[in-house]
């Protein structure tokens, strides 16, 4: 990790904290802008480009800024990010800031893998019982394993609860062989 981006990371929650914004809110436009930077390589190049005036990138930041639905603090960010060339350095910033923003809301990393897509419905009715086996709010993100046969398996930090179809008959192997 840069050793910048805490730093930022940082100085941004005060801000976002300051300005009474939404921390979930925030997060998911910074998310979206760092979705529109990756998936154009032109913005990409012109955005780090050193020969460019900061006018002309702060130009550019504001046009995307309007498409997507960035805040004005959002964007101010950005353009601070900009102005002292560490746009190189945004995955970690944002990466540092969605760490700050769990802390100060008590929220956990969880990773759900199961074996095939989990519909709305579905997350709705697991991530209580994820938050009640955090023992505070969670973020789920969702990954598929197909060899999981059905079932689940949820990480919350170096904890793994393994409901998976895969895990019980490896069990029921186990106690087979033992008996």
């Amino acid at each position: 990790m840069a050793t910048a981006a805490p730093r930022y990371a940082r100085a941004f929650a005060q801000v976002v904290e300051a300005g009474g914004l939404d921390a979930r809110a925030v997060q998911q436009q910074m998310s979206d802008f760092a979705q529109t930077l990756a998936g154009s390589a032109q913005l990409h190049q012109v955005l780090l480009d050193p020969s460019l005036e900061l006018s002309q990138k702060l130009k550019v930041l504001d046009a995307i800024a309007a498409r997507i639905g960035i805040a004005p603090k959002v964007r101010n960010f950005l353009a601070v990010i900009l102005e002292h060339g560490r746009l190189g350095d945004f995955d970690e910033i944002l990466a540092a800031y969605a760490e700050l923003a769990d802390e100060r809301a008590d929220a956990t990393e969880a990773l759900v893998t199961s074996a095939r897509s989990l519909d709305p419905d579905d997350r709705a009715r697991l991530e209580p019982q994820i938050a009640r086996l955090a023992g505070g709010h969670v973020r789920a993100t969702y990954a598929e394993d197909p060899t999981l046969l059905g079932g689940a398996v949820v990480r919350i930090g170096s904890t793994v609860y393994d409901g998976s179809l895969r895990a019980q008959l490896q069990q029921l192997k186990q106690r087979l062989v033992n008996a």
